[in-house]
């Protein structure tokens, strides 16, 4: 019974019912990324009136944050690029790192050297720093 009352009122846990519906409905899903999300588009790619281009949505496997959405699937998703990832054979450069959402208030957050967060405590002046003084 919970799942059904999350599912009827909270969108940050995957998709609300009415985005079920609509999927069911009007989807047609058309991949699957390496963290479960899925990709759906209109049915048959078309082009929806109100909009003047197809519809392309995802569901969130688990909590919904943009930030999972990898590179590849992100340019389909805004129609930066016509052919989603899984109809084209695409092989990263060695240079590429693997995706990584957003970790900001995780952690794992970036922690540059001299930030009060890395080492708990502020690092002392180097000398070039010459406070304000009032004459």
């Amino acid at each position: 019974m919970k799942q059904f009352w999350l599912k009827f009122f909270t969108w940050w846990s995957s998709q609300t019912f009415g985005t079920q519906l609509w999927t069911w409905r009007f989807g047609e899903l058309v991949g699957e990324d390496e963290d479960g999300n899925r990709y759906y588009r209109t049915k048959g790619g078309k082009i929806d009136p109100t909009l003047g281009f197809e519809r392309r949505w995802v569901i969130y496997n688990g909590y919904a944050e943009a930030s999972r959405v990898p590179p590849s699937w992100h340019g389909w998703l805004h129609h930066t690029i016509d052919t989603p990832p899984t109809a084209e054979t695409y092989t990263p450069r060695l240079w590429e790192k693997p995706h990584r959402p957003n970790m900001t208030g995780t952690p794992d957050a970036y922690r540059p050297s001299g930030s009060t967060l890395a080492s708990g405590q502020r690092p002392k002046a180097t000398g070039d720093y010459q406070p304000w003084t009032p004459v």
